[in-house]
């Protein structure tokens, strides 16, 4: 029995004394069950009763001692016990219980997954790096957050789709392009170009294709180098990342919303809107009219659109492709963005509470022997994410950036999230996870498989904790997608990982010496089996790898 099937059980137990007469009130349209702090509370506790008291009422221990006798009668329900204020403390029988070792092994891959955002279409914008530069370590932790936050939300059954914003419009292309054009002449790139060791490198690759480009009239070989340039560092941007385990549904390109007029339409719906004025030969959105500090200029008075018309367009393009919430997922400097994108959704008509929803995360630093790691050999001053992956690999910079809230500020030290010990959270998960493997093939060599099972015989306490545990990880799952925290799932992992040690090093699968193989050794091997199938799930949603073997 999962959390899910005894929080129905409640219900069932809620609605019965309500068509009885006893109680008055409503059934509720949630009941909260959860593992309790001690074991000595049973398996798990509920505060059902504290939640009908005052509809009903009467005392809550009283309505706990009413709903109490009805949970007793319940098929695997061991024990039900009423505490402080009106809590419900249930425990169930071992074969209740162990059921959902079986439950979890059936299930696979599959286990973990919901229904609970069903019906939802979700765009999940993140990382949208210029195409000028690497990706730099400010966004490899949305990298790492915002893939881990796609799989989550699938997991609970949204249909999302995972968006980069590709800015290629504007000044900063052209000045790339300017700084690839002046690389190539071998001449210095100007001040307020870019000066990264890669410029050289993107130049020469550009030369290289089009030998003839340098021949071409300056303004025809700007234009050569500001596209292909682009071209070739959304190439990068899109092999870097897939080397970090990320991948997007969809490269959307801003110049596309000017070449399609979908910028002077937004305008038009704004101005239909009646949010849009003329002042001083400019063209201004009121977004004052919604919290917004200041209004915004859509166009200035030289008829040049700024990036505000750009990020209006955008956001009703995602609206026009059906999506129904938008999460932005934005760089710790990008605060005064929150309330101008709301801004523009209420000025659309949009409800900026149902429609959009905007992501801050917070700065991270890398440091190695007490030092902050700052200069990257391609970029100048930035850590960049190929160089982050080659620091520390793939499994230990992703779980390590995802295991902590987004909100949060972060200092990762590479000697840390790299040590092969349990002080190391990645390498405690993961050496769980080749633990299971790794008994379930010892097991296999002296005839142990997944054949019996009888869950009744699982009666040893750090069982009981094992499998509710393990019943917790859809739950966790579904907060942790409707919070948007993929850190929630990797703390849950190493929770679990403790637990699992502590009941393998306790339960043995295969019993010592000569001492016969029975049947609970054999149904060991599906609380194994289990404790493997979600180590490895919760791994997946975070982007890790489940090693077999460490």
């Amino acid at each position: 029995m999962t959390p899910a099937d005894l929080a129905a059980l409640v219900q069932s137990a809620v609605r019965a004394a309500l068509d009885a007469g006893d109680l008055t009130g409503e059934v509720p349209a949630d009941v909260v069950v959860e593992r309790p702090r001690s074991a000595e509370h049973g398996d798990y506790t509920t505060n059902v009763a504290m939640r009908l008291a005052k509809p009903a009422g009467r005392p809550p221990r009283e309505v706990a001692e009413l709903l109490a006798g009805r949970l007793r009668a319940a098929d695997g329900v061991a024990r039900v016990d009423v505490a402080g204020p009106g809590f419900l403390n249930i425990t169930l029988d071992a074969g209740t219980l162990g059921a959902v070792a079986r439950q979890i092994v059936d299930a696979g891959a599959r286990y973990g997954r919901s229904d609970e955002l069903a019906g939802q279409r979700i765009n999940l914008e993140f990382v949208s790096a210029n195409p000028t530069g690497p990706v730099h370590l400010g966004h490899t932790r949305w990298a790492a957050l915002g893939d881990s936050l796609h799989r989550l939300l699938e997991a609970a059954g949204a249909q999302v789709t995972a968006e980069h914003y590709i800015n290629d419009f504007g000044s900063q292309i052209e000045k790339f392009g300017a700084s690839l054009y002046a690389a190539a002449q071998g001449r210095d790139v100007p001040d307020d170009g870019y000066h990264g060791d890669y410029v050289p490198e993107v130049a020469e690759q550009i030369v290289r294709a089009d030998p003839g480009v340098l021949e071409l009239p300056a303004d025809d070989a700007l234009a050569v180098f500001s596209s292909r340039g682009e071209q070739l560092m959304v190439q990068a941007l899109r092999e870097s990342l897939a080397r970090f385990r990320v991948d997007f549904d969809v490269w959307f390109s801003e110049r596309t919303l000017y070449e399609t007029g979908a910028v002077d339409a937004a305008l038009d719906r704004l101005r239909e809107q009646g949010h849009v004025y003329d002042a001083d030969g400019a063209i201004w959105l009121r977004t004052t009219d919604f919290a917004d500090d200041k209004d915004r200029v859509l166009v200035r008075s030289n008829g040049e659109k700024t990036y505000f018309a750009s990020d209006a367009a955008y956001y009703l393009d995602k609206r026009s492709r059906g999506f129904e919430r938008c999460v932005y997922m934005l760089g710790a400097d990008h605060h005064g963005y929150v309330n101008r994108l709301k801004a523009i959704v209420a000025c659309a008509g949009d409800d900026p509470e149902q429609t959009i929803e905007v992501l801050i995360g917070q700065l991270v630093k890398l440091v190695r022997d007490g030092e902050e790691v700052r200069m990257s050999k391609r970029a100048g001053n930035i850590v960049t994410l190929g160089e982050f992956v080659d620091l520390v690999g793939v499994d230990a910079g992703r779980y390590s950036l995802a295991r902590w809230s987004a909100d949060t500020p972060l200092t990762l030290d590479i000697g840390e999230i790299t040590k092969k010990s349990a002080d190391n959270p990645v390498y405690y998960v993961q050496y769980a996870h080749a633990r299971t493997c790794n008994a379930k093939r010892n097991a296999g060599e002296v005839g142990i498989t997944l054949g019996v099972f009888a869950p009744e015989l699982l009666t040893d306490p750090h069982e009981a904790a094992l499998l509710t545990a393990l019943g917790e990880f859809p739950r966790v799952v579904a907060t942790a997608a409707e919070l948007r925290a993929p850190h929630r799932v990797a703390r849950y992992l190493e929770e679990l990982a403790g637990t699992y040690h502590r009941w393998y090093d306790t339960c043995r699968i295969i019993p010592k010496g000569d001492e016969p193989i029975t049947d609970v050794n054999r149904t060991r091997v599906w609380v194994n089996e289990a404790t493997r199938v979600v180590l490895a799930n919760g791994l997946d949603l975070l982007g890790v790898s489940a090693p077999e073997r460490m």
